[in-house]
């Protein structure tokens, strides 16, 4: 029997963009990450742009996954292979669990339904983080994130946080 998580209780998410260029008028995928979040009724309890640098990113997240009322936090940008993109070596030592088929769904779907080959370039990555929050790592681009979100974490959230929570 499987169990029905679309009435599930609203989250609270916050939202990290990576990047040496953008601003809060010109962080696309940010921007578009909150609204989707906002348009299926979530909160968001937080929102900030670093730098691409460990430190940055560790702090921000840091500061996140210690507030009792953060459930998701979602960064975007910084998971390609260029020098620059250390966004999943900042975030993978905060995974308690690493979620594997999130960055394997998320490169088939950009494979088949967005980018073709150069899917394998992401190193999108997801996992439970702190006390029961989950921590995913996406793509800078505004089409991977919509693709992330609509396909992958909003349909799924609710049910992953319950998991990670039993």
């Amino acid at each position: 029997m499987s169990v029905d998580f679309s009435n599930e209780t609203r989250f609270s998410a916050a939202v990290l963009t990576v990047s040496d260029t953008r601003t809060p008028e010109t962080d696309k995928s940010g921007l578009h990450i909150q609204a989707l979040l906002q348009e299926s009724g979530h909160r968001i309890s937080g929102y900030k742009i670093v730098p691409d640098e460990k430190k940055a990113i560790r702090e921000a997240i840091q500061n996140w996954l210690q507030k009792e009322t953060m459930d998701i936090i979602i960064a975007t940008g910084g998971t390609g292979i260029a020098p620059r993109d250390v966004t999943v070596e900042a975030v993978k030592p905060f995974l308690q669990k690493e979620i594997p088929g999130f960055g394997e769904f998320f490169r088939y779907l950009s494979l088949t339904e967005d980018i073709g080959t150069r899917a394998m370039l992401s190193r999108a990555v997801a996992g439970t983080a702190g006390s029961g929050k989950l921590l995913f790592a996406l793509p800078g681009s505004k089409g991977a994130v919509h693709l992330a979100m609509r396909k992958l974490i909003l349909p799924e959230a609710a049910h992953l946080l319950h998991e990670a929570r039993k």
